[in-house]
């Protein structure tokens, strides 16, 4: 496929540059060659080849410029916190356990943003384990990650997730309810990686790791298997995507009860992004949270909180408001 030269991606701490191939299939990821991933919530997969991976360093110079307008949401406070009483009536009836609910947050830009200054300008002001920017416009894909969420990380057969689930301000902050909800996620990742492991392979290393990330903590846990030896990329996106700890428990419930409270879609957001070596068998994909995404003369940005039967409302809209502050400091300044 003819590409223009604006097709790169910065991922795994390399710059992406050449593009070579665009594909939806995800077998593509099994074949050769240095890959980047983007799928969204919805499933939309967009899987890009390059042909050059080179050391990405030059995050000190490139700068922010982009006006960036007012702020709305997609559910404002009043509504979230409805949201979230219907899903403890939810709960009540037994319909689920746990959903995660996430409005989504646009800004009108006078001009299209420049994602190589927004990759830069994240990696000084939130830097994230998982970050990743694409700028894809022959897919119609623009994407500045902070991710702090690992969603997959594979290397040959071994693979491993690390979803998170509670977030305060500090550890001390930290609640039952976020470590039941953390091990109820858990739960749900091992049932997902068990679907294409080899059996017996499901095992969790680490349980309710308090993990430090720009402004807040999180509770974290790992899950790790070992994959059949006639299971593939597609095979693993196909039995975890969307992540559990972005959707609910049980995750076809969550669903079903996200889509009816939620206005907007979520896009990129709650997706996966990341790269994959075929050549070696390896790759990382995180859970597309702390994510912008370029669309429609808009700028987007998701937020969410798991909802839980000992949810607070008020405290799950501020846990909303606490993901994304520095985020939009870093383009509001």
């Amino acid at each position: 496929m003819t590409t223009t030269q604006e097709d790169w991606a910065i991922a795994g701490g390399c710059l992406h540059t050449g593009l070579q191939e665009l594909t939806d299939d995800p077998r593509a990821l099994d074949t050769y060659g240095r890959w980047i991933v983007v799928q969204t919530f919805e499933g939309r997969l967009v899987c890009a080849r390059f042909a050059t991976a080179t050391p990405w360093t030059d995050h000190t110079n490139a700068r922010w410029t982009t006006p960036v307008g007012p702020w709305t949401s997609s559910l404002d406070r009043e509504q979230y916190v409805d949201a979230v009483a219907t899903v403890r009536e939810r709960i009540a009836a037994g319909d689920v356990y746990q959903v995660n609910v996430c409005r989504i947050l646009a800004a009108e830009a006078s001009e299209p943003p420049d994602l190589y200054a927004l990759a830069a300008a994240l990696s000084r002001g939130n830097p994230a384990p998982y970050a990743a920017t694409v700028n894809l416009p022959s897919a119609a894909v623009r994407v500045a990650s902070a991710s702090p969420e690992l969603f997959l990380r594979r290397d040959g057969d071994a693979v491993v997730s690390g979803p998170i689930k509670g977030t305060a301000k500090t550890a001390a902050e930290l609640t039952a309810k976020d470590k039941a909800e953390n091990v109820m996620i858990v739960d749900l990742v091992r049932n997902d990686l068990g679907r294409v492991a080899v059996t017996g392979s499901v095992e969790v290393p680490d349980l309710l790791a308090v993990e430090e990330h720009p402004g807040l903590v999180h509770l974290v846990s790992r899950v790790r298997a070992r994959l059949r030896p006639d299971a593939g990329w597609a095979d693993l996106l196909a039995a975890t995507a969307p992540a559990g700890s972005v959707t609910g428990a049980p995750k076809s419930s969550a669903l079903r009860i996200i889509d009816e409270l939620e206005p907007t879609p979520r896009g990129t957001y709650c997706g996966a992004v990341g790269w994959v070596d075929a050549d070696h068998r390896q790759g990382v994909l995180a859970v597309a949270i702390r994510t912008f995404e370029w669309s429609d003369g808009r700028l987007l940005l998701g937020t969410g909180a798991g909802i839980t039967w000992g949810s607070d409302p008020q405290r799950e809209w501020e846990e909303t408001q606490l993901k994304v502050h520095r985020l939009i400091d870093v383009v509001s300044a």
